[in-house]
C-alpha cells in the first residue's frame, strides 16, 4: 500500500461526511416556510444529521484505521526478498551484463583491518592529575614536619660560620663534638688534647682554665688532659671538616670575644639537640616503611633555601610531565630520563638524587582513550577506506540451480535486481491483528467515556496517529510524540490523548526498528501533552508546555541511559549529545502542533478550551453587536450565561461550551430587535400596536432561530456553538401567541389553530449543554421578575418551568435525568439570591430648601 492512495482515501472519506452535513444542515436553516408534517421532516432531517456526524461509529473509518495503520508501519514486509542467504537456488542465474559489484565481505574485512590498525586518540585524566598531585603534596608535607623538627638551617650567619661548618657542627658525632670542645679550650695547636668521658655521666670536666666556663652553663664538662697521643683523637685532627669548624670557631673568639663564642657553641648545642631529634624520628619512619624517601643525609643537609627551590622544582616538573601526559605501558626507562631532564634544570645539584625519587614515586600514567575523538578518527579512517570492486562479465555464472545460495551470490543478485521479492502476509497478518486489537480499544476507551465524536474526528486522530510511524519510517528517531500529546490532549482529553500514546508505544516496537530508549523518552513528553494541554486555556500556555515537554524527553533519555550506566563510561557526550537532540525534537513539533492548532481547528470543526475562550471574547464582532443593536438581548444573554455556566460547572459539564453557546444562542434577534420585549424598554409591543396577527408574530419569534444560523455559518461560528441556537429552544410551544390564536379562533368560528404553527421548529436538546441553557433561558425572565419572594417560592416556581420542559418532551435526547433537573433548579436559586440580596437602606439626605 503506498502512503499518497491512502492520504487520498482518508481526504475522500473527510469531504464526504463534510458534504453531508452541510447539505442537511441547509435544509433545516432554509428560510422557506414548512407547516404541519414537513416541519416534522425537517427536524427529523436535522436530527439525522446530528446523528450521523455525532457518536455512530462508522465502520469505514475503523477499516481505514487498520488498513492505514498496518501500512504504514507494515513497510518493510511489502518487499522482502524471497531468495535469502543458504537458501536454494530454484535456477542457474547467469549475469545479464558486465558490471562492477563491491564484494561487501572483503571491504568489511579490509575496514576492520583499518578499524584496528587506528591508533586511539589519548587524553588527560584530570581525576589521575588531582591524585598525583595529592600524593605529591603529602609526601612534601611530611619532610616539612620532619624539617620543622630539625630547625632552620643555615642556624648561624655564614660569613661568621660556612654552610659546610654549621653542617659538620650539626651533625657530628659527640665523640667529635667533645673534641671539638678541647680543641678550643686549648688554644695552643701543638698540643694535642685528648678526649675522656666520665664513666658515669659522659660528661666533660673543666681544667682550671679562665675559659673553661663557656659551656658551663649547658653542660658540665669533664676534660682531662693527657701527654701520650690517644689514636682516636688524632684522627679527628685529621679530619678537614673538624679543623675547618675549629678554625673557624678560633676566628670568632678572635674577631668578637670568648663570651660570644660560649653564646654560640651553646646555639650549636640546642641545633644539634633539634638535629638529633628530626633524625630520630626519620630513622623511625624508615624502620616502620622500608620505602621512605627521606634520607638523614642528603635530606636534613639541605638549607632552608634549597629546600624551597627543590619543593618548586618538584611541583613544577610533575605539571610539565603530566601536561605531556605519561600513556599507560610506558617503559620506566624513558619515564626515568624524561624526569632527570626536568631535575637538571630546575633542582640545586645536592637536591636532585631525592626529587628524582619523589618523583617516580608519585608520577603514574595520566592519560586515557577519548573514546569520542577515537570513534570520529576510527570512522574516518574507516571512510577513507574504498570499497573492494569485483568485475562481473556478461554470462558468468552467478548461481547454479540446486546451490545454496551465498552472501556474495544475494549481494549479485540484489545488484541485478534478481532477487525475487514477495509479500510477508503472515507478517502483515500478524501486523494487522494487533493493530486491530488497538483499535478496538481505542473504540471501546471512546464509548467509556462518552464521547461525541463525529467521523471527522475520527479521522483526525489517525492523521494525527500516522505521524509518528511516518516520520519513524524516514529513518529519523526524533519523531512527533511531543506534537501527537500537545494536539489529543488540546482537541480530545487527557483519556484519548493518553490511550493513543499508549497504544502506539506497544504497536510501533513490532514492525518498527526503534531505540527503546529513544521511544520511552517520546512517550513521556507525549504523556505529558496529553495529560496537560486540556486544562490550559490560553495559546501561552500551550507554548510553555511545549518547553516542558521537550525537557522532560531529554531529561528521561538522560535518566535512563544513566540508570543503565552510561555515566561511567566514556560515551557520556554522545548521550548528552543525543539527550539535546531529543529535547530539542521535541520543542520544535511542539512549535509545528501550535502552529497547525488553529487551522486544525477550523478544518476539522472543532472546539477547544482555548478557541472556547477566543469566541467568548466581548470583542468578537457578533457580539460587540449584539450589545449595541439589541441591549436588552444582551442582558438577558449574560444573565443566561451566569445561570447555565454555575450549573454546568456543578453538573461537571463543558463550562466553556456552555459560556461560549449561551453567549451567541440569541444572536439571531438582531433582524427585529424590538420584535423582543426585552429590546422594547418600556416602549409600545408592535405585536398589539402594528402586527396584531398572532400567527405573523409567531413567524417572525420563531424566525431568530433560522436567521441566527445563518449568521453564526456566515461568521464560521463551530457547529457545536450554532447547535445552541436552535437547540436551546427545541420545539417549545410560544404560548403567548397561541393562545392569543386561540381567543381569536374562539371569536371568529373561521380561523383554526394549528398548534404546529406556534411551535419552533427544534431539534430539542442534543446534549446536556444545549439542555441546561434551554433550562436556564427558560427561567432568566421568571426569576428577573421576582421581586420580593422568598428562596422557597422562587425554587417553587422553577420547578414548576423545570417540570412542564420534562413533560412538554424537551430533554429527551439531552442526557440531563430528572435527579440533575432538581439540583439545577436549587443552583439557579442560589444565583439568583447572589444577584437579588438585600441592600442597606440608606437615609434620605434633605437638600438645602427642606433645611430652610
Amino acid at each position: 500500500m503506498k502512503t499518497q492512495p491512502l492520504f487520498q482515501t482518508l481526504t475522500q472519506q473527510l469531504s464526504y461526511w463534510r458534504r453531508r452535513y452541510k447539505v442537511l444542515n441547509r435544509l433545516y436553516i432554509s428560510k422557506s416556510p414548512v407547516k404541519g408534517r414537513h416541519r416534522t421532516q425537517k427536524a427529523a432531517i436535522y436530527k439525522a444529521a446530528v446523528s450521523c456526524t455525532n457518536g455512530k461509529r462508522s465502520p469505514i473509518v475503523f477499516a481505514i484505521a487498520v488498513l492505514s495503520l498496518t501500512g504504514v508501519m507494515g513497510q518493510k514486509l511489502y518487499n522482502q526478498p524471497q531468495l535469502k542467504i543458504d537458501t536454494v537456488a530454484p535456477e542457474t542465474i547467469r549475469a545479464p551484463h558486465t558490471t562492477q559489484i563491491e564484494d561487501k565481505k572483503k571491504t568489511e574485512a579490509k575496514r576492520k583491518a583499518a578499524s584496528k590498525s587506528s591508533v586511539p586518540v589519548l587524553m588527560v585524566d584530570e581525576s589521575i592529575n588531582e591524585q598525583i598531585n595529592r600524593n605529591l603534596q603529602q609526601l612534601l608535607e611530611r619532610g616539612n614536619q620532619i624539617r620543622s623538627a630539625a630547625g632552620s638551617f643555615p642556624f648561624y650567619d655564614t660569613l661568621a660560620l660556612s654552610l659546610r661548618s654549621q653542617r659538620y657542627l650539626r651533625s657530628c658525632a659527640d665523640s667529635e663534638w667533645q673534641a671539638l670542645l678541647l680543641a678550643l679550650e686549648r688554644p695552643n695547636k701543638q698540643k694535642t688534647g685528648m678526649l675522656t668521658q666520665s664513666p658515669k655521666t659522659g660528661e666533660l670536666s673543666n681544667q682550671q682554665r679562665t675559659d673553661t666556663s663557656l659551656l658551663s652553663s649547658t653542660q658540665p664538662s669533664v676534660l682531662t688532659a693527657s701527654s701520650s697521643h690517644d689514636s682516636k683523637s688524632v684522627e679527628f685532627f685529621q679530619n678537614a671538616d673538624f679543623m675547618q669548624a675549629v678554625a673557624e670557631l678560633e676566628a670568632y673568639r678572635l674577631k668578637t670575644s670568648t663570651q660570644n663564642l660560649s653564646s654560640l657553641l651553646i646555639k650549636i648545642f640546642q641545633v644539634r639537640q633539634s638535629y638529633i631529634k628530626a633524625r630520630t624520628k626519620l630513622l623511625q619512619l624508615l624502620n616502620e616503611d622500608s620505602q621512605t624517601l627521606y634520607e638523614p643525609s642528603s635530606f636534613l643537609d639541605l638549607s632552608d633555601e634549597d629546600w624551597a627551590k627543590t619543593q618548586m622544582g618538584i611541583q613544577q616538573s610533575a605539571e610539565r610531565i603530566l601536561t605531556q601526559g605519561i600513556p599507560p605501558g610506558l617503559p620506566l626507562s624513558i619515564l626515568q630520563n624524561a624526569v632527570s631532564i626536568q631535575v637538571q634544570t630546575l633542582m640545586p645539584k645536592q637536591a636532585k638524587p631525592l626529587a628524582t625519587k619523589l618523583l617516580l614515586a608519585v608520577l603514574m600514567p595520566n592519560l586515557t582513550k577519548d573514546e569520542v575523538q577515537t570513534k570520529l578518527q576510527t570512522d574516518q579512517v574507516v571512510a577513507e577506506v574504498k570499497p573492494v570492486m569485483v568485475t562481473v562479465r556478461k554470462g558468468d555464472l552467478i548461481v547454479r540451480k540446486g546451490e545454496l545460495i551465498t552472501a556474495w551470490n544475494l549481494d549479485v543478485l540484489e545488484h541485478y535486481r534478481l532477487v525475487r521479492r514477495e509479500i510477508n502476509w503472515q507478517g502483515l497478518m500478524y501486523l494487522g491483528g494487533a493493530v486491530s486489537g488497538a483499535v478496538i480499544i481505542f473504540a471501546f476507551v471512546e464509548r467509556r467515556f462518552k464521547c461525541r465524536w463525529r467521523q471527522s474526528d475520527r479521522l483526525l486522530v489517525l492523521l494525527l496517529t500516522l505521524s509518528t510511524p511516518l516520520v519513524l519510517t524516514l529513518g529519523t528517531p526524533y519523531t512527533t510524540w511531543s506534537g501527537l500529546g500537545l494536539l489529543l490532549g488540546s482537541f480530545y482529553g487527557a483519556n484519548l490523548g493518553v490511550t493513543v500514546v499508549g497504544l502506539l508505544v506497544v504497536l510501533l516496537p513490532i514492525s518498527l526498528e526503534i531505540n527503546k530508549i529513544g521511544l520511552l523518552a517520546g512517550a513521556a513528553g507525549g504523556l505529558l501533552g496529553s495529560c496537560m494541554a486540556h486544562r490550559l486555556r490560553s495559546r501561552e500556555e500551550l507554548a510553555l508546555l511545549g518547553v516542558a515537554i521537550a525537557l522532560t524527553e531529554g531529561g528521561v533519555y538522560l535518566i535512563v541511559q544513566l540508570l543503565f550506566g552510561a555515566a561511567f563510561s566514556p560515551n557520556i557526550y554522545v548521550v548528552l549529545k543525543e539527550a539535546g537532540f531529543f529535547a530539542l525534537s521535541g520543542l520544535v513539533w511542539s512549535i509545528v502542533a501550535l502552529g497547525l492548532s488553529p487551522y486544525l481547528e477550523k478544518l476539522f470543526d472543532l472546539v477547544t478550551p482555548i478557541r472556547l475562550a477566543e469566541l467568548a471574547s466581548p470583542n468578537r464582532p457578533l457580539l460587540k453587536r449584539l450589545a449595541t443593536e439589541t441591549p436588552g438581548t444582551f442582558q438577558h444573554t449574560l444573565f443566561v450565561s451566569t445561570l447555565a455556566e454555575t450549573a454546568a460547572k456543578q453538573l461537571r459539564c463543558n463550562v466553556e461550551l456552555v459560556r461560549a453557546g449561551t453567549l451567541y444562542h440569541d444572536i439571531g434577534k438582531m433582524h427585529d430587535p424590538l420584535a423582543f420585549i426585552e429590546n422594547q424598554m418600556g416602549g409600545p409591543n408592535k405585536h398589539d400596536t402594528e402586527i396584531k396577527d398572532p400567527w405573523k408574530s409567531a413567524e417572525i419569534i420563531k424566525k431568530h432561530v433560522g436567521i441566527g444560523l445563518e449568521m453564526a455559518r456566515k461568521h464560521r461560528l463551530p457547529t457545536a456553538i450554532q447547535a445552541f441556537i436552535p437547540e436551546h429552544q427545541g420545539t417549545m410551544q410560544i404560548a403567548y401567541f397561541y393562545h392569543q390564536a386561540q381567543q381569536m379562533a374562539k371569536e371568529d368560528s373561521s380561523l383554526s389553530v394549528d398548534e404546529a404553527d406556534f411551535r419552533y421548529d427544534g431539534p430539542p436538546p442534543q446534549s446536556r449543554e444545549t439542555g441546561i441553557v434551554m433550562l436556564a433561558d427558560s427561567c432568566e425572565a421568571a426569576l428577573r421578575s421576582l421581586k420580593d419572594a422568598t428562596p422557597e417560592q422562587a425554587l417553587a416556581m422553577i420547578n414548576n418551568i423545570l417540570r412542564a420542559r420534562w413533560q412538554d418532551n424537551q430533554l429527551v435526547d439531552s442526557g440531563l435525568t430528572r435527579e440533575e433537573l432538581t439540583k439545577i433548579a436549587e443552583i439557579f436559586v442560589e444565583v439568583w439570591q447572589q444577584f437579588h440580596h438585600k441592600r442597606i437602606a440608606y437615609p434620605k439626605l434633605k437638600t438645602g430648601s427642606e433645611k430652610s
